[in-house]
């Protein structure tokens, strides 16, 4: 009995050695009397004891590298502070550990050198308004010697690009007469607008008018009533007032209907004053 015991207590401690459980979302090497053997997948795993030894396990899943901020000098001299994040995953866990010594050191140390190349051939100006652009050259430049680690770069953001204070100033003044350049610019052209309306109007009336006139002749008479009631309306208008004033009348453009109308509003004037003079 006993060396059956010894058996099975045998079998037991050797499965119990032999299972690997490997976490979802990561990934493990294993190697073979110190040469690599092969990879485990996430899940129970079975090894040869003392034989097969897992020399790493880590995660394929998205991770982050925060690059810390670097002063990087634009194509046009200027120094700026940079603060960027790199978001990577390994994609090839082998190549991950044998490639190179320190993953997130390389990753570090990469990722600064890029951003600094491609700040440099870039204008502050540039460098605050394409982003998105600096951002794809880049990822261009990272992936592939990245690769060649078994890691794949998703995307680089900025967090923060400082110019010196006095660049920013200057930036927001030049932003400042920008807007307000367009806002005369907007007004000029509304005006313009405005004015092209108005005219299209006055010669839509104009033309309404002379067509009326060519097909009834007898409304002349109408429209010299209406320019005379327009005169007599705007000398009322000035007689209201205490001030001397001084009104002028084409007379060649006056009809007995307009002298009419003048005399009505004359002698209208003349009873309004007298009445007032009586009760004074």
């Amino acid at each position: 009995m006993e060396p059956i015991i010894a058996i099975v207590l045998a079998l037991i401690g050797y499965a119990l050695g032999s299972a690997k459980l490997v976490n979802q979302g990561n990934e493990a090497l294993v190697e073979r009397l110190g040469k690599y053997h092969r990879k485990l997948k996430p899940g129970l795993n079975f090894i040869v004891p003392f034989l097969d030894q897992i020399v790493m396990e880590d995660t394929t899943r998205e991770q982050i590298l925060d690059v810390k901020p670097q002063n990087v000098i634009t194509k046009d001299g200027i120094y700026m502070e940079i603060d960027a994040v790199v978001y990577w995953r390994i994609v090839e866990i082998e190549k991950s550990f044998y490639a190179v010594d320190d993953l997130q050191q390389a990753l570090s140390n990469l990722a600064t050198t890029t951003v600094r190349e491609v700040i440099a051939q870039k204008t502050v100006e540039e460098a605050n308004m394409s982003r998105a652009d600096m951002d794809k050259s880049i990822l261009d430049q990272l992936n592939p010697t990245s690769r060649t680690w078994g890691v794949e770069i998703l995307r680089l953001d900025f967090q923060r690009i400082t110019p010196p204070e006095s660049v920013q100033k200057s930036m927001e003044e030049e932003r400042a007469a920008e807007i307000r350049k367009r806002a005369v610019i907007a007004a000029a052209e509304g005006e313009r607008q405005a004015a092209i309306k108005k005219a299209e109007g006055t010669k839509t009336s104009m033309e309404i008018i002379s067509e009326a006139i060519r097909s009834h002749p007898e409304s002349k008479d109408i429209l010299r009533y209406l320019v005379a009631q327009d005169y007599v309306q705007a000398s009322q208008k000035l007689g209201e007032s205490n001030n001397a004033k001084i009104v002028f009348v084409d007379p060649a453009n006056s009809t007995d209907m307009f002298q009419e109308l003048i005399a009505e509003s004359v002698t209208k004037e003349d009873d309004g004053k007298t009445s007032g003079n009586g009760k004074n």
